[in-house]
């Protein structure tokens, strides 16, 4: 059953813990970022109540504005609501060092082609993701889609989605459910301010943050061609796609393939060759971005090639959630901020819907015993309390079984 308890009610976790988690998460999230936010709902919201159904689709709806890795977004925010900077620095060292590691280790030529995985396994994770998808449109939909207008904003942003595939889409079922939210909901008294200041941080400190995004992002072009050592053009390079890309990890590889392919950086070969891999490993996609700095030529690849492309590519994230999540705990009180994110809410859980009936199911079901693996991961997780770290490798196991 969600959880309706408010942050203030979940004791405060150190950033060793928020490591910890989240590195166990990094281990076991496949299935991208959609899954991701659905593991991370089962995790903090309703095994350890760091937060409710409400705020969590709050920071959901935040992080799908922001351009950059949502699902990694998501789980800075939450290691910044509970220990600060430093735990959202926790939060993105362990969600994403394991398969940043396997990455670029694959890209240092440790390991080579995609023989690491047994003939089925990789199928067998995708469906444990559509369990884990649907467990959470389900657990969410409860939750945020009381009434039927809540219900038909849900079921509009799912057919916009759907109808109008990509970014374009998902930004305008977002801002129609905001307006329709506004309207029917904006009249109500503001909520009153918060006892203690928001575990989100200051909002001084956030201008700044939100001030070193934007100097980054102009000057790093400058000193790269000033001074255009490998480590550097790379960086600008891989900073550039981190903050100016809006939907999450698929979006980035058009950009990724155009800085470093077409420069002569990383051979075709080696980027579509990295692009595979990347779906064969748990945590955010956008672990690409080890692979190209490891394989990188002109004087930049290895290890520190990898470190500097994986640093670049996250380091806007964390400065947009960092600057942003101050302003907005204060904005979400507000009565008429309230309404929209009222309308918000009820179309992300349309999106994540969306997403199961669109690419998570479409890449994982293909036959009876498909779903059938599906119900049965869906069966543990929702009616056994089964915990997702567990039912994922199962879901291998039993794909692995299948192909044989």
């Amino acid at each position: 059953m969600p959880s309706t308890s408010s942050p203030a009610d979940a004791a405060r976790a150190s950033a060793w813990q928020v490591l910890g988690i989240f590195l166990r998460l990094g281990l076991t999230s496949f299935g991208g970022p959609v899954a991701h936010l659905g593991y991370f709902r089962a995790e903090f919201v309703v095994r350890r109540r760091w937060l409710d159904e409400a705020a969590y689709a709050d920071l959901v709806a935040l992080c799908q504005f922001l351009p950059g890795p949502a699902s990694s977004q998501v789980g800075m925010a939450l290691g910044l609501r509970q220990a600060g900077a430093a735990g959202a620095l926790a939060a993105w060292v362990g969600f994403t060092l394991p398969s940043a590691l396997a990455m670029a280790l694959l890209g240092l030529g440790l390991a080579a082609g995609g023989g690491w995985w047994p003939p089925g396994v990789l199928h067998g994770l995708k469906v444990a993701a559509v369990a884990v998808v649907a467990q959470a449109v389900w657990g969410m939909a409860r939750s945020l889609c009381r009434g039927p207008v809540r219900w038909a904003l849900m079921a509009l942003a799912c057919a916009l989605a759907l109808g109008w595939p990509g970014v374009a889409g998902q930004m305008g079922a977002l801002l129609l459910a905001a307006a329709a939210g506004l309207a029917l909901w904006g009249r109500g008294a503001d909520a009153p301010a918060a006892q203690e200041q928001a575990p989100g941080g200051h909002r001084a400190a956030g201008a700044l943050l939100l001030g070193a995004f934007a100097a980054l992002l102009v000057a790093l072009p400058l000193a790269a061609h000033a001074w255009p050592q490998g480590w550097l053009v790379l960086a600008d390079a891989f900073y550039r796609a981190g903050a100016l890309v809006f939907g999450g990890g698929h979006v980035v590889l058009p950009l990724l393939q155009a800085e470093v392919v077409a420069t002569g950086w990383v051979d075709e070969d080696d980027f579509l060759a990295g692009y595979g891999l990347a779906q064969a490993v748990p945590g955010p996609l956008f672990t690409l971005a080890a692979f190209l700095g490891a394989v990188a030529r002109h004087g930049a690849g290895g290890w520190w090639g990898a470190a500097v492309c994986l640093v670049a590519i996250f380091l806007p994230a964390f400065l947009l959630v960092a600057g942003a999540l101050p302003w907005w705990e204060r904005w979400r009180r507000l009565a008429r901020v309230r309404a929209a994110l009222s309308g918000v809410n009820a179309a992300v859980v349309g999106l994540l819907l969306a997403a199961l009936c669109g690419p998570v199911w479409g890449s994982a079901i293909h036959a009876p015993a498909d779903g059938l693996l599906a119900l049965l991961a869906l069966a543990a997780l929702a009616w056994l309390r089964v915990p997702p770290w567990l039912v994922v490798p199962l879901c291998g196991l039993a794909g692995w079984w299948l192909f044989r």
